[in-house]
């Protein structure tokens, strides 16, 4: 619904004539919840892109479809998009919540004002672990790498004064020393839809190589 009401993506869809299709995930970071058998990482990767391609009259090729999303959904699009990088081409990442430096090995009294040890390890599982896992978007680079199979290009945009700026800027930094070829942008702005908008936007003429007229 955020997205519904706050964001200008149905003017997006119409004005650069795609299908935009938008999976919710419990606030579960957009990772498998094995415990309760909701699996949103399998389901965004696999199942609603077989299911939308059947249902709706758009591309079945990797270079067509993309992956995106902001703050929790950035977090989502960067590793889903890595994690299933044979379905998405390309990934649009806004202030991403890339937490897992700043949860990994959190003792259990953790608590940093958005949540706490008991959500991060039920979402993320044993933090003494994440590190390296599948779940950590650098660790999924590498292992692409290794595998020599193809990366998703990547579009990342942060605000100036986000409180994620910093671990954006990590990400971007270690993109550069990996040497994965992406886009990074910061400009003025919070963790706030006027700056969300105006990035959707230049995400996805990014996505679509648009040229204004």
């Amino acid at each position: 619904m955020d997205w519904i009401v706050n964001s200008n993506i149905q003017e997006f869809s119409i004005r650069y004539n795609i299908a935009v299709f938008m999976p919710s995930c419990e606030n579960f970071f957009y990772l498998d919840d094995t415990d309760m058998g909701a699996k949103y990482s399998e389901y965004t990767g696999i199942e609603l892109v077989e299911f939308t391609r059947r249902m709706f009259p758009v591309s079945d090729k990797r270079e067509d479809t993309f992956i995106g999303g902001l703050s929790m959904g950035g977090y989502g699009a960067i590793r889903n998009g890595l994690k299933y990088s044979g379905t998405f081409g390309r990934i649009i990442a806004l202030s991403s919540a890339l937490i897992i430096d700043k949860i990994a090995g959190i003792p259990v009294d953790f608590k940093d004002g958005i949540a706490d040890y008991n959500y991060y390890s039920r979402v993320f599982g044993d933090v003494n672990k994440v590190k390296g896992s599948d779940k950590d978007p650098e660790a999924l680079v590498l292992q692409l790498k290794k595998e020599n199979k193809r990366i998703p290009e990547i579009f990342m945009a942060c605000g100036t004064e986000d409180f994620l700026l910093a671990a954006n800027r990590k990400f971007h930094e270690f993109l550069l020393a990996e040497g994965i070829e992406h886009t990074y942008r910061e400009s003025p702005g919070t963790h706030d839809w006027k700056f969300w908008n105006e990035y959707i936007e230049k995400g996805l003429e990014w996505a679509l190589e648009y040229q204004n007229p």
